[in-house]
């Protein structure tokens, strides 16, 4: 129970130190933005610039009007050398994952996330249900429901959805580390373990996710399953 609640709260606490920072960044930046803004394929090609200020200024750039599309080349600056890139970088993959390309479907999924932070789960539950009828090739319609389950401790059904995420998108890495966190929940640590790293390999600034990977590799290490 003990190494369950140092998961949880070491990824949350992780999460929310990344997004408060990727938004003052995003801030900052349309604060001190003195030109234009950047057409989707001027900040493709800025990405690749050896300025790291244009780097951000494009990956701010692609979450605000990016799509799906744009994911893999948002993923790849998640290991930028820059640290301001990488913030803004995975505040963008978030931003276009939550994009369906159809503005209902947008709107409904924003009112299940509001209804889940306002622990409304059955309403969260409906909406992204609709999301999913709506669109059923919408990954993130998906991976909030996903969500949703486990805040509720529905583990079983928050699994399938997991599988429905990662199907229609690999590189998920919100998924991945659900998978881990209901494995942790069930007591089952290797395969924690297992999503948690294919979660890291993808995004390696998941602090959270490291600290808990260290935490079950400790515990592995005294029940004598995995050397430490």
């Amino acid at each position: 129970m003990l190494l369950r609640r140092a998961v949880f709260w070491a990824i949350s606490w992780a999460i929310s130190r990344a997004v408060s920072r990727a938004c003052l960044l995003c801030l900052l930046l349309a604060a001190g933005a003195a030109g234009a803004e950047l057409t989707r394929e001027q900040a493709l090609v800025a990405l690749d610039s050896p300025d790291a200020a244009a780097r951000r200024e494009a990956v701010t750039e692609l979450g605000r009007t990016g799509g799906m599309a744009d994911a893999g080349a948002l993923i790849e600056h998640l290991r930028d050398e820059d640290a301001d890139v990488r913030a803004l970088a995975e505040r963008a993959v978030w931003q276009v994952w939550a994009r369906s390309g159809d503005p209902e479907v947008d709107d409904l999924l924003q009112r299940g996330i509001r209804h889940m932070e306002n622990g409304q789960m059955g309403q969260a539950v409906d909406a992204f249900t609709r999301v999913i009828d709506l669109r059923p090739d919408f990954a993130e319609g998906w991976n909030k429901r996903a969500t949703a389950y486990y805040l509720i401790g529905d583990y079983d059904q928050s699994l399938k959805d997991c599988d429905e995420v990662i199907e229609r998108n690999p590189s998920h890495f919100g998924a991945l580390s659900g998978y881990g966190l209901i494995y942790v929940q069930l007591g089952e640590l290797e395969r924690a373990l297992e999503y948690f790293e294919r979660a890291l390999d993808i995004n390696p600034n998941l602090e959270g996710v490291e600290q808990s990977i260290a935490l079950i590799r400790y515990r592995l290490g005294q029940s004598g399953k995995q050397s430490i």
